[in-house]
């Protein structure tokens, strides 16, 4: 899965960093919060997604955007049937994905991946700067998903339309 990607999956993975940008910014159109956010950017159904907000609700949980990553690769290359073995695409893309999440995500100054670890540092949680971390950190895990998705050949799985006007 190592290597080059090609301009056009550079493109695929830029556009799904902008969308979610622009969803979760909220300032073209209504705040979503991370999960629903990256749900839609990949054109997902969202209520399930709306249990990741702020680490699961409370703040204690892992980082819901790490989470909907998961969760998106799931949906998008998990087998339909419920009794089905993981499939290889799966493995392979959940593997890069939480490596990827381990040496490329920016943390700030937390020491893991829980929500209030990772915010409290940016002040208040409804305040800007968290909001501004929050952002980055959602418009990036937009990214690894994509990449993710391309790097076990299921490129033609992003289905990411172009966010209206330039968020970022």
């Amino acid at each position: 899965m190592a290597g080059q990607l090609s301009d056009a999956h550079g493109e695929l993975i830029e556009r799904a960093r902008r969308k979610a940008h622009y969803l979760y910014e909220g300032v073209a159109t209504p705040h979503r919060s991370c999960g629903i956010a990256l749900a839609e950017t990949f054109g997902l159904a969202t209520p399930a997604y709306q249990s990741l907000r702020r680490g699961g609700i409370t703040g204690r949980g892992t980082c819901g955007a790490v989470r909907a990553g998961e969760l998106v690769l799931g949906e998008l290359l998990g087998d339909p049937d419920p009794t089905g073995a993981v499939t290889e695409a799966l493995r392979d893309a959940v593997v890069w994905y939480q490596d990827a999440v381990d040496t490329q995500l920016d943390r700030g100054a937390s020491p893991d991946l829980v929500c209030l670890n990772l915010t409290r540092p940016h002040g208040e949680f409804h305040g800007a700067a968290r909001h501004q971390f929050c952002t980055s950190l959602v418009a990036s895990v937009a990214g690894l998903i994509a990449e993710a998705l391309v790097r076990v050949g299921a490129a033609d799985a992003i289905n990411v339309t172009e966010p209206p006007g330039d968020s970022t």
